[in-house]
């Protein structure tokens, strides 16, 4: 069976939009793209060469596809062999929209039924980069088996956030964790199964203040 993997770039305040360059996504009227560039360090590097040294296929939203599609197969440079390994990849794209695929070993996901599917096939683990509308659905659908997150020492304000309206409560669990010299945490989580609350204070008597606390919360005047 196949691992799907989610390889993302975010800041402190859990934005993941537009991290490598200004007119990369400028949806919502976000202008600070390319907030990654100031940040990213060997160690970074080192990472992302890991990442995709092996084989790989990947899943993407639509949008992120078409900015992948629009960028990767024209790359010269010393990008140019990973945008080969990219163009031989099979890109896995979740969309409800009937626009074309035109780049090369690309196929449509209508539904999370048909990621399901192709992660019972053999072949190479799901990387998933950018596509934020992703992560909320799949969570839910306990569809997601990693997490790296490579977390920049910025707070950007708003924008695109990786667990977005939609997120269901899950508990991870951390495998590994790196510091690079640049201050970027890498992390890698693993779901860990639901929360479990617990209480601090449960073995004391609330007092007659916590009391009254309580009873303006549940009338809506706290």
């Amino acid at each position: 069976m196949r691992r799907v993997i989610g390889a993302v770039f975010v800041s402190l305040d859990g934005v993941m939009q537009a991290p490598g360059g200004p007119e990369e996504d400028r949806t919502g009227g976000f202008d600070l793209g390319g907030w990654l560039f100031s940040y990213f360090d060997e160690a970074g590097g080192r990472r992302i060469d890991a990442l995709f040294s092996q084989p790989f296929d990947l899943l993407l939203g639509r949008r992120t596809y078409d900015i992948f599609a629009a960028y990767w197969p024209f790359v010269e440079g010393e990008d140019a062999a990973l945008g080969a390994r990219f163009d031989r990849a099979g890109k896995y794209v979740l969309t409800r929209g009937a626009q074309p695929l035109s780049w090369a070993n690309s196929h449509r996901l209508t539904g999370l039924d048909g990621l399901a599917e192709v992660k019972r096939e053999e072949g190479p683990d799901l990387i998933i980069q950018g596509s934020s509308t992703l992560y909320p659905q799949l969570l839910a659908a306990g569809l997601i088996d990693r997490l790296i997150l490579m977390t920049f020492p910025v707070v950007l304000g708003g924008g695109k956030r990786l667990f977005g309206e939609g997120a269901p409560p899950r508990s991870m669990r951390m495998v590994e964790h790196e510091v690079t010299p640049r201050g970027v945490v890498i992390a890698t989580y693993e779901p860990d199964g639901p929360i479990e609350p617990g209480d601090f204070g449960a073995a004391t008597t609330p007092s007659p203040a916590e009391w009254e606390r309580r009873a303006r919360v549940a009338a809506g005047t706290w």
